[in-house]
């Protein structure tokens, strides 16, 4: 089956044009292309900046780029030139959304503006616009990447131990998410062109997108005025919630009510914990938490991670080894829900939405730069002949 046929997944028939690059833009839409869309990627002649990241690859591609880019077709246009946005409007005639990424004013330069210019061509097309801060304001128009937004909105002042310096999340989760509010805002708005017939504009920002992540501590300052301090691996309002060492490695327990505490003790041996008035509830486990982490620790260095997480998971308490990349990756658990994937040599992690009659699947792997030109240009002039 083509990577880009028609009629599978729930969104068969969609044609998906893709500017973006780096990661929320192209995550956008991989996540549309995983489940049946169409998706034509466009780049520059020097390719998409991520082609560069990770691990370089044979074919002159790499390790990031292509966990990002999957189930697209790719054809590279110079859109400085009128010869490729030439070939960029015959592409959004048969277009139902538009993503792009570019510093405020460059589609504009283009003459491919939405309001003046695509959406009086183009009425039914959905324009997706992801940027750092949005294209006005105090900060618009400025360039934002996922740590610089981890660090401006607050994420990182609650990330790391208490007596060390902010840390950012060790994963672009900013991007992430802004890709993944992309694609349900463009999934909203293809439900209401259903019933009106237009397409609108999207606008997914990483500097909202911060902000959004900030639960539960923009309430907490929100409701009291208190900045919340940094725990580390520790929960703000819940004990225990939090790693502890074992002679194979950290170990992780949430018993984020009493009952859950009160099997965690029997587990380990020391049901009498549940009844001391110091640790009864969680009140009073906040309280007084450095003598329950002491006496926690001293149990639960005695097991083997591994053991007492399923242990722990059969008496309906939330624990786990803390795993490495390759372990998470690895588990039998990965295997069987099918978040791992090969496809021609091709290995990568599969779509984490599941739907029952139409469910996503990867079935084209990422592209050469260019790689589909030759087929996108014959569809072109099919089409128009």
């Amino acid at each position: 089956m083509s990577g880009t046929a028609a009629g599978w997944g729930a969104l068969a028939g969609i044609t998906v044009v893709d500017l973006s690059r780096i990661v929320a833009g192209p995550l956008c839409g991989q996540l549309l292309g995983d489940n049946g869309a169409r998706v034509i990627k466009v780049e520059p002649p020097n390719g998409d900046d991520t082609r560069m990241w990770g691990n370089q690859l044979p074919d002159g591609s790499s390790s990031y780029f292509e966990s990002i880019n999957r189930n697209k077709q790719n054809i590279s246009l110079d859109l400085r030139t009128e010869e490729d946005r030439a070939t960029l409007w015959r592409i959004l005639e048969g277009a139902d959304v538009l993503i792009e990424n570019f510093k405020p004013g460059t589609m504009s330069g283009w003459g491919m503006d939405y309001e003046r210019d695509l959406a009086p061509k183009l009425p039914q097309l959905i324009y997706c616009r992801i940027s750092g801060y949005g294209d006005d304001g105090p900060l618009g128009g400025l360039p934002g990447y996922d740590a610089a937004l981890q660090a401006y909105g607050g994420l990182m002042s609650v990330n790391g131990e208490p007596d060390r310096d902010p840390m950012r999340v060790g994963v672009p989760l900013v991007d992430t998410v802004t890709g993944i509010y992309a694609f349900s805002g463009i999934l909203m708005a293809l439900i209401e062109r259903a019933r009106s017939g237009l397409g609108q504009r999207v606008e997914s920002t990483l500097f909202d997108t911060a902000l959004s992540m900030l639960i539960p501590h923009s309430g907490t300052w929100l409701t009291s005025g208190d900045v919340p301090p940094r725990t580390g691996a520790a929960h703000p309002w819940i004990a225990p919630y939090e790693t502890f060492h074992t002679a194979q490695g950290l170990f992780f327990v949430a018993a984020a009510n009493d009952r859950q505490f009160v099997a965690l003790c029997d587990v380990l041996g020391i049901p009498e914990l549940a009844q001391d008035e110091r640790f009864a509830l969680n009140a009073d486990r906040r309280a007084n938490l450095e003598a329950l982490r002491e006496v926690l620790a001293a149990k639960i260095a005695e097991w083997d991670p591994g053991e007492l997480s399923t242990v722990l998971l059969q008496r309906g308490v939330t624990a786990s080894p803390v795993n490495d990349t390759a372990q998470a990756l690895s588990s039998p658990h990965a295997a069987h829900r099918g978040m791992l994937v090969e496809l021609d040599g091709y290995r990568t992690v599969g779509p984490p939405i599941k739907l029952s009659r139409t469910p996503a699947g990867v079935v084209k792997r990422p592209s050469a730069k260019n790689g589909d030109a030759a087929e996108i240009r014959a569809a072109l002039d099919g089409s128009s002949g």
